[in-house]
């Protein structure tokens, strides 16, 4: 648990180091995702398609 040390917070590595993927996370997660394979279709689409 972080404690007040001087006016500052004071934390372990470990607790400085723990973030919490909010929905903004998801969000970049699941557009990158969906831009990949449309990339992926176009690419088929252009190249491989006979």
């Amino acid at each position: 648990m972080p404690t007040k040390e001087h006016g500052q917070i004071v934390e372990t590595p470990t607790e400085a180091r723990q973030g919490e993927p909010g929905p903004s996370m998801l969000a970049v997660l699941t557009i990158s995702t969906i831009a990949l394979i449309f990339v992926f279709a176009i690419v088929w689409f252009l190249f491989f398609r006979t």
